[in-house]
This record gives structure tokens, sequence and C-alpha cells, in this order.
């Protein structure tokens, strides 16, 4: 992680101990004003509408969006975007709903253990706190024209009364932190106009604002120096912009200074040169596309610039994203961690569908749409609603698929053709990788995923289970013996990065061929290569695979094939080693999660050899 990091963790960990952090976090500081509400709804910055009053693009109510509201008036929550859990009307804000586990809400956020094996995983008690289904009943309020207004301020109300200012579980991420207050943003403008917004619900949320963006900037180097992915975006863009629609904060002036300057930075960073991102995850890089998107609309719309880079990363990474992208649902393989993240949901879509997002950063750029009308372009109309963005186009950018696509920087390679897209990675870690998956191989097949990523499930978990979906076996790839690419250490470090050698991906006369090289499973020995071939026959649905792997172990290789449950009706794998004896498939259950914290059993198909080559052939039947 380098020596940045290591001084940082030192430092950050040594006045923690000493309990000189603790001073920068004070526990329920006493109440100021720094605005009154009238004052703020005559001079508040330029947000994506005016108000309720303002806003004018068509109603649908559809019975998708209602059922949603049923089920929050129920007391049941949709968490991580999958499966709702009860959790009541009253819930308390602190306690987990998978474990049981309450956490202290007079306890101060350093030391509140958020990896606890008691507790579980803490996300369950970020979710609703999160704030995100706001904004669905917020859609519901406008598409269905029922008031919600006290509703939701009535929620708001119950999270500040349940949560003391730096303590407990709530206020250990800064990022879920910024997180709350742009979703309390958006009601506040949303609702500006309407009685249940009191002076005193104002002051009460006014105070608390402050306070989170106090944290955010008191911490803010955890998330650039120690953490650095989409947590660092999201928090310095909260500080940016809180100096647009706080301005009447003590320091949001400065704080919103170094936060462009530092969002700057961490996008020139995290987005690569080719658009690719240093998480290694689709979802996470649907993440800042939303974040890429508030920022770029609301900037425009408070008559600020984004740096050349800033936009031209943006440009890169919509254009990626949309090449692995299948264009019969709008999904894009489950590539990487995949946490259920969805932070500002303003459509009706299938969470796995990545077509309102791309959308709106691409309607952004191109003052049109991406894609034909339909529920995936709500949220352009939310974002673009303001009658203060111009109809000229910010930029005139190409967005368009290729059959065949490189991005080298990343390590991603994309074949697609009108039935089926193939994407492979192969790449070099200068950053932290999540998953042991280099040379994992995803095949879609009109619209299903074939040989598919066996996702996240939970970040804290038991042992075997985080094992399967972080490591090897969870990917479509090779495997020695039992081990994994690289070697495992505490929560999300690998030792031992994988390394690309070489790359390439060319059309030729049989159709387009690949061929990777990876250095990998150093911890056994730091000279073994796994070279992986393979070639998509032109116009058919066929692929042959071939996997060398030169090593000195006396342990076998597997070659492993995550499958779609529909797979054997439409195709066979067949597979052979090197002196072309048949192998003999091995069939194991395993598991799927498409979402964050589901999982259901899956079908493994492996081939084993003590040979050093595999060759596979899977066609349609």
């Amino acid at each position: 992680m380098g020596t940045r990091y290591i001084t940082y963790r030192a430092g950050f960990e040594l006045s923690k101990k000493t309990g000189f952090l603790k001073n920068k976090f004070p526990i329920n500081p006493e109440r100021e004003e720094f605005i009154s509400l009238n004052y703020w709804k005559k001079n508040s910055a330029n947000f994506f509408f005016e108000s309720r009053e303002d806003i004018s693009f068509p109603k649908n109510p559809t019975e998708k969006l209602k059922e949603k509201i049923d089920h929050l008036r129920a007391g049941e929550l949709q968490f991580f975007n999958s499966a709702y859990q009860h959790i009541g009307s009253n819930y308390d804000w602190i306690t987990n709903p998978d474990s049981g586990f309450k956490y202290n809400i007079n306890q101060h956020w350093l030391d509140v253990n958020d990896f606890s094996a008691e507790a579980g995983d803490i996300k369950y008690v970020w979710e609703k706190s999160r704030f995100s289904y706001l904004l669905t009943i917020i859609r519901y309020d406008y598409h269905f024209e029922e008031d919600c207004a006290e509703w939701v301020f009535s929620e708001i109300e119950s999270w500040i009364t349940a949560n003391h200012i730096n303590c407990g579980p709530n206020y250990k991420c800064s990022q879920e932190i910024s997180l709350r207050m742009l979703n309390w943003l958006f009601a506040l403008y949303y609702y500006k106009n309407s009685k249940a917004l009191t002076e005193e619900r104002f002051q009460k949320i006014m105070h608390i604002c402050y306070w989170k963006l106090h944290h955010v900037h008191q911490n803010i180097n955890f998330s650039r120096i120690a953490v650095r992915n989409n947590h660092a975006i999201t928090e310095t863009m909260m500080l940016y912009l809180g100096g647009i629609f706080f301005p009447f904060f003590p320091n949001a002036k400065k704080w919103s200074q170094e936060g462009l300057k530092w969002l700057e930075e961490e996008v020139a960073y995290q987005v690569y040169e080719d658009g690719t991102f240093l998480q290694f995850s689709h979802n996470y890089h649907r993440v800042l596309v939303q974040l890429l998107t508030w920022t770029l609309y609301l900037s425009e719309l408070n008559g600020r610039k984004m740096s050349n880079t800033f936009i031209n990363r943006s440009q890169k990474t919509l254009a990626y994203l949309y090449q692995c992208q299948v264009e019969e649902n709008g999904q894009l393989p489950n590539y990487g961690a995949n946490d259920g993240a969805l932070f500002f949901p303003l459509n009706d879509c299938e969470y796995r569908d990545y077509r309102p997002q791309l959308n709106a950063l691409a309607y952004y750029f191109n003052r049109k749409d991406l894609y034909i009308e339909g529920l995936w372009t709500e949220d352009r109309s939310w974002y673009a609603n303001s009658k203060k963005l111009s109809d000229k186009r910010a930029s005139n950018i190409v967005i368009e698929r290729k059959e065949v696509a490189s991005f080298p920087v990343g390590g991603y390679y994309v074949s697609r053709d009108p039935e089926t897209l193939t994407f492979i990675r192969c790449g070099n870690h200068k950053d932290r990788p999540s998953q042991a998956d280099n040379l994992h191989l995803d095949i879609w097949y009109k619209g299903e995923n074939m040989l598919r990523d066996a996702g996240s499930y939970k970040y804290n978990t038991d042992e075997k289970t985080l094992s399967y979906f972080m490591g090897t076996k969870g990917h479509n790839t090779v495997v020695i013996g039992a081990n994994d690419q690289m070697k495992k250490g505490s929560r999300f470090i690998w030792y031992n990065w994988t390394q690309a050698i070489s790359a390439q991906i060319e059309e030729i006369p049989k159709g387009v061929f690949f061929s990777g090289k990876i250095n990998t499973f150093t911890y056994l020995d730091k000279n073994i290569i796994h070279h992986r071939k393979w070639l998509k026959t032109t116009n058919e649905a066929e692929w042959r695979i071939t996997d060398e792997v030169k090593h000195d172990t006396d342990l076998p290789i597997k070659q492993i094939w995550n499958l779609h449950p529909d797979f054997h009706r439409h195709f066979i794998i067949e597979a052979k080693d090197g002196t072309g004896k048949v192998l003999e498939p091995e069939i194991t259950r395993h598991w799927y999660s498409s979402e964050y914290g589901t999982k259901t059993s899956a079908e493994a198909t492996s081939f084993v050899t003590k040979e050093n080559n595999i060759l596979t052939t899977i066609r349609k039947k």
C-alpha cells in the first residue's frame, strides 16, 4: 500500500489511542442557528429543481412504485436493492435486523467496532440511515400526487432524535454521512414550500448538517489515504457541494475549496485513462457514475466548471460501461465487489439495469437520451428538470458499442455480436484488488449470463463463505490445488497481487481471438504463469478456451466454470488436457449472489488435470 498509507495509518492509530482524535469530534455540541428558513427559501442555491411545484415531466404512477410504498408503510425496507425485511414502523436506527445486535447510541463513533462477529454486518444498520428510500417516497408523492411531506420529515426527525452527534454506528462512516446529507438535500428542495417544513425542523436539520460536514472534513484523510475508493469521491464531493448549498456554515467556503481540489485529484487518480476504475467492480463503477452525474449537473446549475480531466474521465467511464452492457436488459457482468449500492433510486428499473444511470450521465454531455424512452429515462427527468440548465450540449461525444474493444489500463477486453457478449479481465494491480479474479471469463447469450461471476454476498460472514465469493473459486478461471491466485489477508486485504504480463484481443478470419498472461500464485512460486487463450467463432455461440499454467508444484490445476441454471439447456461444455485425454467434469454445488445479502444454490463445473494444459470447448446445442 506504500509509505503514504503506512505513515498515515500509524499516525491515525496513535492519535486515536491517545484520545487526541476524539477531541476533533465533539459529542452533542450545543445547537446554534445559521440561517432562517425564510432566508434559505429566497436565497438557496440552484438544485435539480426549484421545488415540487417546479417539476413538470410526465407522471407515471406505476404499480411497482406503489408496491414499494406499500412495503415501506408496512415497516418493510428493501435491503441492498434486494430482499425486503420487516424492521417495523418505529425502527430505532441502531439495531442490526440481520443479527439482532443493538449498538450503544452513547458510544463515541471511534469506539464502535464495525467488524464484529457478534454485531454482524454493519451495513444492515447503515442501510436505512442512508435515506435512499426517501427518494422512493418523493417519487410516489410526485407520480401519485399524494403529499408525503409529513412522512418524510418525520423520518428525518426520528433519525436526529435517535442518533447523538458523533456517537453510534451511523457516525462511523463518512461516506454514509455524506449520502444521508445528499438525500436530505433532495427532500429539502422538493418540499421547500411545504407546511411540513417548519422553522423548528429546518433548524434541527441545519444543525445536524453542519456537524456532519464538520465530521467529514475532520476525517477526510482516512478516505483519501487509508481507503481511497468511492468513499473518498463521495466525501470530497459532499465537501465541495457543501460550500454551494450551505454557504452560511462557518468554514463552508474553505471546506468547499478543499473538497473541489481533492475531488478533482481523486477522480484523476481513481478513474484510469481508459475509463476503467480502481475498484475493479462494475457496481462500484456505477456508484461513481451517479456521483459524477450529481457533480456535473449541480456544478453547471451553479455556474461552476469542472476540470477537463474530470470531464474526460467522466466521458471515458461512460464509454467503458456502455461497451460492457448487454442490450437486452441493460445489465453488465456482475464483476467485482457488489454491495447492493445504488445511492439515488429514481426509477422503476431492476437493480442490475444500468441504463438509468448511464442515460442520465450521457444526457448531461449530449442533451439527448442514450436509449429510447422507457423507465430508464426517469433519472434524467429529475436531474435535467431545471429551466436554468442550458439546452446547449455540454460537449458532443460519440457513445457507441464496438464489436471488439480493449481497455488495457484497467485490463478489460470485450467482444460482442448480436447474440453474445464475451468479457475477460487480464490486468495489473497498482491499486488494491478486492477479489482474486484475474483472467475471469464472463459469457452472455441472448441477455442471459451463461458463465458468470458468483458475486459478493456479504462482507462480514463466515470465513468459508467469504473465501468462496472473494476468492478464485467464485470466478471462471483456474486454481492450483485449492489455492487462490493471491494470498488472503484480513478483511478486504490480499497479498501477492496478480499482475498481467501481456494481453491482446483481435479479430481474425475465424472470429475474435484473445490471449493473456498473468503472473499468479506467487506465494507458492514467484515464477508461476497462467496463459489463457480463447477464440469466439464468428456468428456462432461457440468458444474454445485454452489454459496453460506453468508451475513447478506437484498440485493439479483446476479450471472452474460457474454456470447459469439454463446453461446445459443451451450449451455443451467439454474439455481435454494437453495430452488429448478427455476430462470428466466435476459437478459441485456452490453459490450465486446477484444482489448483496442474498445467495442461491448454483452449479459449478470443473475440469482437473495434473498436466499443465486444459482445452475447453463451449458450443451451442
